[in-house]
């Protein structure tokens, strides 16, 4: 079970999750593909065409841990963010605690749909998660909720 499903109260619903975005495999895809041409280069280039692969395995097993260790949710009561596995950081934020949260995109993060959010609470710290998925929507479906939690005082 996930993270955010183990730590819900009484009566939460989870209502919206996202996830990183596939971007962050990127990099371990071009490393495999420049391997993939050195190793077409020749025996010359083999050592180099190794240690790249080596690089790519590396980076995308990085990847791979990230992206299937973060939780980003809207519940009926609360934002939680989770990411880590080892070393874990998590915010857990009464939608009635929340101040703001704050979208960046870069013009790719634009294009391909990723982007970072700042969830900041009441006297907060305000950590900004990289590479969410649809980060609008993330933030849009926040503030529904957090709407809906208002009205209904």
């Amino acid at each position: 079970m996930s993270y955010i499903s183990n730590n819900l109260m009484n009566g939460e619903n989870l209502l919206y999750s996202a996830k990183l975005h596939w971007v962050i495999f990127l990099w371990p895809a071009v490393w495999f593909i420049v391997a993939i041409i050195f190793f077409c280069g020749g025996s010359n280039y083999a050592i180099a065409g190794g240690i790249l692969i080596f690089v790519a395995l590396l980076t995308g097993i990085v990847a791979f841990v990230n992206y299937s260790t973060s939780e980003f949710g809207i519940t009926t009561k609360r934002v939680i963010v989770k990411v880590g596995l080892i070393r874990r950081i998590s915010i857990e934020v009464l939608l009635n605690k929340v101040e703001g949260i704050q979208v960046n995109q870069g013009i790719l993060g634009r294009i391909l749909g990723y982007g970072s959010i700042t969830v900041s609470g009441t006297g907060g710290t305000k950590d900004p998660f990289h590479k969410i998925s649809d980060p609008l929507a993330f933030r849009r479906k926040a503030q529904e909720q957090i709407s809906a939690a208002q009205e209904s005082k």
